[in-house]
């Protein structure tokens, strides 16, 4: 499915009087535009991504407090005020960007899943001013993965699936093709798991997009998540833009950036408010399995555990093999078993085949 077919297919749920397409929405959380205030030119009235980019681009030559209207790293998000906080994605960026406002209660969001754009809300009673320290951060980025994982699991009606994966020919690959290059361009056993993650997301695209206005929009491209943890505490998931167009070399370098950067606190705000579906692998922890808990608006989230050997029979013969334990936790109201299931052997297919992805 294309990005035209999404907001064709969506053909705008309302909002009030107003129809909004979810990427218009995506767009608009991501550039600080306030929908009430754009006027929709695609059928009966709707907003679409153009819409809003001509919004951003005439507020910027505005005077006023609020003119600035590109959402950056920096800029502080908001949560829901009367009520309980609402988690926002977009409070990650701020945090990461050391702003001081990032985690306070305001206006309720108004982006994809309540993400509310950057820059409109004001820090909360006793707020300091200036940068926060790392661990002033780290408390926050904490606060803000314990709200949005409990929004999450209250939310969201969670299923889980495993697999176990047979890794003999991916890293019998994966030494021949290392043995070609240089050191420092050297890939690991994730670049693999997560090229075989965006591929079968592309091939499974149910679990590639959002739940919005309650029902599914599907993204048009594969924007890759990956669980990060910060030295000082919290995580933070980043994309990878198009990620199942990358070859795995092309991935281990952005997944090296995505990793130093988040670490120094200079991701993009785009890049922690973009991922389409989203990976987590602890096998560098000893972990052989993990079952993730979906970051909303997103659909799924798939668990990649450590690269371990075990007796395999195959061909009527034993032998020791490496295998991996892929999960995934996928929500009920897109999908179902049968799809989840798809999804997780398409993985296992693809890793038999590494040369072909």
């Amino acid at each position: 499915m294309t990005r035209g077919d999404v907001e064709r297919a969506a053909a705008l749920h309302a909002t009030g009087r107003q129809r909004v397409t979810p990427f218009a929405r995506r767009i608009a959380a991501e550039l600080a535009v306030d929908l009430a205030s754009v006027a929709g030119t695609g059928p009966g009235g709707a907003v679409r991504e153009a819409d809003v980019r001509r919004a951003a681009k005439a507020a910027q030559t505005r005077p006023g407090p609020r003119e600035a209207a590109t959402t950056t790293a920096g800029e502080a998000a908001t949560t829901t005020a009367g009520q309980a906080a609402t988690t926002t994605v977009g409070e990650a960026a701020a945090i990461m960007a050391g702003s001081a406002g990032a985690v306070t209660a305001g206006q309720a969001g108004s982006g994809t899943g309540g993400l509310r754009p950057a820059g409109r809300g004001r820090a909360g009673p006793g707020a300091a001013a200036g940068p926060v320290t790392a661990a002033q951060r780290a408390l926050a980025m904490r606060q803000v993965t314990a709200r949005l994982m409990a929004r999450s699991k209250r939310e969201i009606p969670h299923y889980y699936l495993t697999n176990t994966v047979d890794l003999g020919k991916a890293m019998a690959w994966l030494h021949d093709r290392n043995r070609e290059l240089a050191v420092a361009e050297r890939m690991v056993p994730a670049a693999l798991l997560l090229k075989a993650a965006a591929v079968a997301a592309r091939r499974v695209p149910q679990l590639n997009g959002f739940w919005t206005d309650d029902q599914f929009a599907a993204a048009s491209e594969v924007h890759l998540g990956v669980a990060i943890s910060l030295r000082g505490g919290g995580l933070v998931t980043p994309a990878i833009h198009d990620a199942a167009s990358l070859p795995p070399e092309e991935l281990m370098i952005r997944l090296r950036d995505l990793v130093t950067r988040a670490r120094a606190g200079r991701l993009r705000a785009a890049e922690l408010t973009e991922a389409t579906i989203t990976v987590t692998n602890l096998g560098d922890q000893g972990v052989e399995a993990v079952f993730g808990v979906i970051y909303p608006p997103q659909v799924a989230l798939v668990g990649f555990g450590r690269v371990t050997e075990r007796a395999v029979a195959a061909d009527g013969m034993v032998g020791v093999r490496p295998v991996v334990v892929t999960t995934l936790a996928a929500d009920h109201r897109a999908t179902d078993g049968y799809t989840g299931a798809r999804y997780l052997t398409a993985i296992s297919e693809l890793l038999q085949r590494p040369e072909e992805m």
